[in-house]
Order: C-alpha cells, then structure tokens, then sequence
C-alpha cells in the first residue's frame, strides 16, 4: 500500500512539474515574468502587489495578477481595484495552487498586455513548497508578527525561493522579533536567496525590492 501511495505521489508531481513547463513557455512566448508569490495569511503578500504595481507603470511596464485562495475573492478585489488585469481562482479544499489551476488563470488574462504577472498563492507556508507553477522567480514574504521563528519552522519553502522578504519591520519591536536571525536563517537554508525588508504601509524598502524581482 505504501509503494502505491509513493508512486502516485511521484506521479502526481511528474503531472505538475510537465503542465508547469507548458505554463512557463507559454509566459515567455508572451513576454511575461512571472512571479509566485508565497507567504502566509497576513504576511503582505497582497499589499506587496498593492505596491510594486504602481512601482512598474512608471518604469513603463504593466502588471497582472492571478489571486489564488481557498475561497473567496477579497484579495482579487484588493487586485483587481488596481486597475490590472487580475483573475480569481479558488482551490476549494487544496491549500495551495498547481499548475492545472494557473493554467485556468493564464486562459482569462490578456497575457500580451502582462509584463510581470504576480501568481499570488494561497496562503500556506507548506502545501505550495512542491508545486511549480511555471514563474520564472519564486518570492516568499514573512512578517515580523509571524514570529523570528517563522523561517526555522519552514526551512523547504526558503530552498526553492530566491527572494525572500522580511515584512512588517516596524512592529518587531513591539512583538520581540529579531529581523537579524530571520535573516540568517532564510540564508541558512538558501545561501543565494536575495532578502529585504520593508514596510508596506509606507513603502520601505520597495525599490530594492522591485529591482530584484525584474532581475
């Protein structure tokens, strides 16, 4: 039972990993970054997109966004207020998103209008680890309030990222936060993970992100 068990999970990420290379020549045929977005519930990853997309049209180039949950559409809203293109797509009882589901959401945007598509996962800081989705880059958000120990408890999704950030830095006083050992641990598990920190709330640190993210 457990060999059968092994082998359709083998078989299962085989399926993904196919439909998520499909995805990423599909992206680059249209000239589009794209960017999977991880991080917990809370953390900012949907201010983070509140921020970088203004950021992009005064450098000229224009955001999209795929807004992935469980249920609901509050962060698609918060998106689509943007003024970007942006679709909704709901996982149901998956807590995280695959490529099956970003190919749906690729099929709803106008992918020639899209020059940095921002794949807003569900927010989960395992169940996304494993699943590629064809982004060219993979950035995940922690906020002081998660705690200092935050990357420590979730060392996998900082191995396959390769930029990290450090969110909420002006309350890591207040919670006892170390934004120093946050820092150390993302670079513990991945030495060549880029990290930032910012403040979404006033836009700290944003620009040095942004220039990442175009790479």
């Amino acid at each position: 039972m457990h060999l059968v068990d092994v082998r359709i999970e083998k078989d299962l990420y085989e399926a993904n990993d196919a439909l998520a290379a499909e995805n990423a020549d599909r992206l680059r045929a249209h000239g589009v970054l794209g960017i999977d977005l991880l991080g917990a519930i809370g953390s900012g990853k949907t201010a983070l997109i509140e921020r970088l997309a203004p950021l992009l049209v005064e450098r000229g180039l224009r955001a999209g966004a795929i807004a992935g949950d469980v249920y609901g559409d509050d962060d698609y809203r918060r998106i689509a207020a943007l003024g970007i293109p942006a679709v909704n797509v709901n996982t149901g009882k998956e807590c995280h998103l695959d490529a099956h589901l970003v190919d749906h959401g690729l099929d709803d945007l106008p992918l020639d209008e899209i020059d940095v598509l921002f794949i807003e996962n569900v927010g989960n800081m395992v169940c996304p680890t494993d699943f590629a989705l064809g982004a060219a880059r993979r950035m995940v958000v922690v906020s002081s309030t998660e705690g200092d120990d935050v990357v420590n408890k979730h060392p996998m999704i900082f191995r396959s990222s390769s930029i990290g950030v450090i969110n909420k830095v002006d309350l890591a006083d207040l919670v006892g936060a170390d934004l120093d050992r946050m820092e150390r641990d993302m670079r513990r598990y991945n030495p060549e993970i880029r990290v930032f920190r910012t403040n979404l709330k006033t836009g700290e640190g944003v620009g040095p992100l942004l220039d990442a993210v175009l790479g």
